[in-house]
């Protein structure tokens, strides 16, 4: 028996191929998995009720200090002040919770050692030791009704700093090797933005009175429309990996909650002040659980294996395929 016949049960002559072959491989492809079924990823070592917590906090004070801004500029002083106290407390949650989980102080100050631009978490701590100080001499003026001049120069501050405390979140976390994290980068912002805008306004709503409440039901119906959209784009971009984000309750209770809120809020929360309060509980608590939903995602994708390699393969496939091309 001659060796061409091994050869032939290995690979394929393609006729009129002018002496190139195709060669078909006889080994099935390899199943994405890893030894003994354990992640490939180290699942990242934070607590859900400190981080979780962090990013819905963090997104409520820093969009509620944008409200406060826009709320004292336009003369509406109950909004605004309603909207500068409770960024003042969520940013005290907040910081407590991500300290919390760092487990010393000294670790949130060791960070302000060094500014990395390309680090989210350095950029995050120089963010919120900016953000802090103004936020909190927004709401001290204001409730003692000392130094007003120097209590609108800290609100207009908080609130320019307050854009970049809603949404700088997003990069830390898209910054790390969770696969629904990580891929999700170019929605996510967007969805943390409309998050925290939609839990401002429902803060707004909800203490306000109805006369001043206007950019509040303003700021709630344009961040739920921009988080679900945001939500849509992403769990379609993503595919397969997006998986974990679909069938994640929190997430989709959060969208419901959001949308019936700012709804609710934009029709009879401008004449009723029950509808105008349940609009804004749900505006709140749907902001919560969509925080809490990403991070929930985010663990189930990084403790399952094929969520880490099929992004992978995308992405060999592709450079293969543009190789191919030049």
């Amino acid at each position: 028996m001659d060796g061409s016949a091994g050869l032939r049960g290995e690979r394929e002559a393609t006729p009129g191929s002018a002496g190139r072959r195709r060669e078909r491989l006889m080994v099935p492809k390899a199943d994405f998995d890893s030894y003994y079924g354990r992640p490939v990823l180290n699942e990242p070592p934070w607590q859900a009720h400190d981080i979780a917590g962090y990013l819905f906090l963090g997104g409520l004070a820093g969009a509620s200090s944008t409200l406060a801004a826009a709320a004292e500029l336009t003369g509406r002083p109950r909004l605004a002040r309603v909207s500068k106290v409770g960024a003042m407390c969520a940013l005290g949650g907040s910081l407590y919770a991500l300290i919390h989980d760092l487990g010393r102080p000294s670790r949130f100050l060791n960070m302000l050692r060094v500014f990395k631009v390309t680090s989210p978490m350095s950029v995050g701590t120089w963010i919120l030791s900016a953000y802090g100080p103004q936020a909190g001499a927004a709401a001290a003026t204001d409730v003692s009704g000392l130094f007003p001049g120097l209590g609108r120069a800290a609100t207009v501050g908080a609130g320019v700093s307050g854009t970049a405390v809603a949404t700088y979140t997003a990069a830390l976390i898209c910054d790390t090797a969770v696969p629904a994290w990580h891929e999700g980068f170019r929605e996510m912002p967007f969805l943390f933005a409309g998050s925290s805008a939609a839990a401002a306004g429902g803060l707004g709503m909800l203490a306000a009175p109805l006369s001043e409440a206007a950019p509040a039901r303003r700021a709630a119906l344009l961040g739920a429309a921009v988080e679900c959209a945001a939500a849509a784009r992403m769990e379609r971009r993503l595919g397969a990996l997006a998986e974990p984000l679909k069938r994640n309750k929190l997430l989709r209770f959060g969208e419901v909650l959001a949308l019936a809120g700012a709804v609710a809020g934009i029709t009879a929360g401008r004449r009723s002040r029950i509808a105008a309060m349940a609009a804004g509980a749900a505006l709140l608590a749907g902001s919560a659980c969509t925080r809490f939903g990403i991070f929930q995602a985010g663990m189930e994708s990084a403790n399952d294996p094929r969520y880490t390699v099929q992004p992978q393969r995308r992405r060999l496939a592709k450079e293969r395929a543009e190789r191919d091309l030049t």
